[in-house]
């Protein structure tokens, strides 16, 4: 790879609210840069439950492909998102075995999933996060602007607390109501 990379860590899993759209912020682990990535619901969540330390009771495909590197004496050197075309990132694993490197495509989401639970270390290419990073005096949540680039509804961390906290009314609010166990409206849009 002859393009620069930048050593990044995973920030936090998001996940859209109104939409449901999952994102893993990926920052930059010397500067204030951030690159987020949207991500598949099943690989949202097999990241988020590594970093909170939850282990699944059977493994899920990430805990066996790492298992299976493990006992083939494969290490993950590291994984690079390494370009951004139309929209869609790419990534590489970097896989070392007895001194000899090789690299494979992947999904970004696939390679930061194995990263975490090897301890590899993640990467992007400069030219990427010239192209997509947001800097530290962008909002973060512009991660959840709509395809016209207009702000889009706040994110909210898998497992954290809310990032938006004007929620907090809505949330009192729906706790302050005195509902009986048992009771339902009759007929009309269940959708309140």
């Amino acid at each position: 790879m002859s393009d620069p990379i930048v050593e990044m860590v995973v920030e936090s899993v998001r996940v859209h609210m109104l939409s449901s759209r999952h994102v893993v912020i990926l920052k930059d682990a010397a500067r204030d840069r951030y690159l987020p990535i949207w991500i598949g619901p099943w690989e949202a969540s097999a990241i988020a439950m590594r970093l909170q330390g939850l282990t699944p009771e059977r493994p899920l495909t990430h805990d066996l492909f790492a298992a299976a590197l493990k006992e083939l004496g494969v290490r993950v050197e590291r994984v690079v998102i390494a370009a951004l075309a139309e929209e869609t990132y790419h990534a590489r694993l970097v896989l070392e075995r007895d001194g000899a490197t090789f690299e494979l495509d992947s999904r970004p989401s696939d390679a930061v999933a194995l990263a975490v639970r090897t301890d590899g270390r993640i990467f992007a290419s400069e030219a990427v996060l010239e192209q997509a990073a947001l800097g530290a005096d962008s909002e973060l949540a512009s991660a959840g602007d709509d395809d016209e680039g207009e702000p889009g509804t706040p994110l909210e961390s898998l497992g954290e607390t809310i990032v938006d906290p004007r929620l907090d009314m809505f949330r009192d609010f729906i706790n302050s109501l005195d509902v009986e166990p048992g009771t339902q409206s009759s007929g009309g849009d269940e959708r309140t």
